[in-house]
């Protein structure tokens, strides 16, 4: 779904669309852009897979796509992007789900290997977002850690996101989705994220959905929610909220939930069904001066 803001609502609010063909606005000190590209090439594969030290990917990588937001003053971007995000399940390594049809994935990735299925081939990631910070025409790249000199930190807090408040009905003055990567686990499921920003004249709010499912096995779903209010276009205060939820099918169908899988395509329809593992609320304050 695209959202075109009325002109009147974007001036009333203080915002302005990008130029030069990209897409997004600009609104009280913030860029906020999405760039939606096709798959990588073979070339590009196995570039990716060399860096990433792997020879597994999700069929379908959108390397070049992203959500970008910089506060203008500072030069702090988050953004999300697929390469970090599979550098975070290179690294997170999870042990594969067991599969009652994985004898018949043998041949998933490259018909002319037998594949052992000895790696996480659902591409789970803790990934929840990168972060810049631009000064000049250096750029400095770090994880979301204390002690990184780049002087952002994310903090643990009691606060949560305001759901009500996003509620309302307010004028969107941006809308847009970006998948990142997806691999339909050779017909037996789906592997899935996306990344989802809306921007309204109170504030901008935006969903890292990572969705799993591997059909009558198991259910994964990791979220990661952002909220920034305008009201300190300066010294800007961003919430982080992450849920990380899970549940096998077979526990599902003890509850007397239904154990087919045409009733789980919609994560947001099921997901007070799954039970949280994790879950935790950070803030990040963007200081004066860097």
């Amino acid at each position: 779904m695209e959202v075109e803001p009325e002109e009147k609502e974007l001036k009333a609010a203080g915002a302005e669309l990008l130029t030069d063909g990209r897409r997004g606005l600009r609104i009280h000190g913030w860029e906020i852009e999405t760039l939606k590209r096709s798959i990588l090439t073979s070339s590009n594969f196995e570039q990716w897979e060399q860096k990433l030290q792997t020879s597994h990917l999700p069929e379908m990588v959108f390397g070049d796509s992203l959500l970008a937001l910089k506060h203008m003053r500072t030069g702090v971007q988050i953004h999300f992007n697929a390469f970090d995000a599979l550098a975070g399940w290179k690294k997170e390594s999870l042990p594969p789900v067991e599969v009652p049809a994985a004898a018949q994935w043998k041949f998933r990735s490259k018909p002319s290997q037998q594949v052992i299925l000895d790696y996480d081939y659902t591409f789970t990631t803790p990934y929840c977002g990168s972060e810049t910070i631009e000064i000049g025409t250096e750029k400095h790249e770090g994880e979301q850690k204390c002690e990184e000199s780049n002087g952002l930190c994310w903090e643990d807090s009691k606060e949560q996101i305001d759901l009500v408040s996003l509620s309302l009905k307010e004028p969107i003055l941006f809308y847009d989705e970006v998948i990142l990567y997806e691999d339909e686990l050779a017909d037996n499921g789906i592997s899935l994220l996306t990344v989802k920003v809306r921007v309204m004249p109170s504030c901008w709010f935006l969903l890292l959905r990572f969705w799993l499912r591997v059909d009558g096995v198991l259910m994964r779903l990791r979220d990661t929610r952002m909220h920034c209010v305008f009201s300190n276009s300066e010294n800007p205060i961003i919430l982080r909220e992450s849920c990380w939820r899970e549940a096998t099918f077979q526990s599902l169908s003890a509850k007397g939930y239904p154990t087919d899988s045409a009733a789980y395509n919609d994560p947001s329809v099921i997901c007070d069904r799954l039970p949280i593992i994790l879950q935790k609320t950070q803030k990040l304050r963007i200081p004066g001066n860097l």
